[in-house]
């Protein structure tokens, strides 16, 4: 059984926009430390602006991760908006919940980058955060480099 990524439809998106609008919203209200709501508004506004056409967005690589005709997963990857630049960027790698421990993502990831070497966009970049350990050590696994960092440090009030 083949993992093969085919194109998004708009019914698909509408399908799973929902769930990546939450996913999401939650992790800026625990890594930014956003209200839920405002967390919400934001999520919705950003995929919004990043996906005006939905599926039929130019330059959005919507894919639907397949074994058979089971659902498996989605990934979503921006191609280089300009030129002079060379990285695409994945916005978004989801495994469905029963379908997880398999291999699945780094299947994706490994077709999406054939895909990008036969547009000869030569680099793939993301952001994982640190708290996510199962995600940074696939990606590190795939030959992916931390190319920057953001630390962040609680800081107690005063009492």
């Amino acid at each position: 059984m083949e993992l093969t990524l085919t194109p998004m439809t708009g019914q698909e998106l509408t399908r799973l926009r929902e769930a990546l609008e939450q996913a999401y919203a939650e992790d800026l209200v625990a890594h930014w430390g956003l209200t839920p709501e405002a967390a919400r508004e934001r999520s919705v506004d950003q995929l919004r602006e990043l996906l005006p056409a939905g599926a039929a967005t130019e330059g959005a690589l919507l894919r639907v991760g397949r074994v058979d005709d089971t659902e498996v997963g989605w990934i979503w990857v921006t191609l280089p908006k300009a030129a002079a630049s060379r990285q695409a960027w994945i916005h978004n790698i989801e495994v469905h919940p029963a379908h997880r421990g398999r291999g699945y993502a780094r299947r994706m990831i490994q077709l999406i980058e054939a895909e990008l070497a036969q547009l000869q966009v030569p680099e793939l970049g993301l952001n994982v955060f640190g708290t996510n350990t199962v995600a940074i050590g696939l990606y590190r696994s795939l030959g992916f480099e931390v190319t920057s960092q953001q630390m962040a440090k609680r800081v107690d009030p005063a009492g």
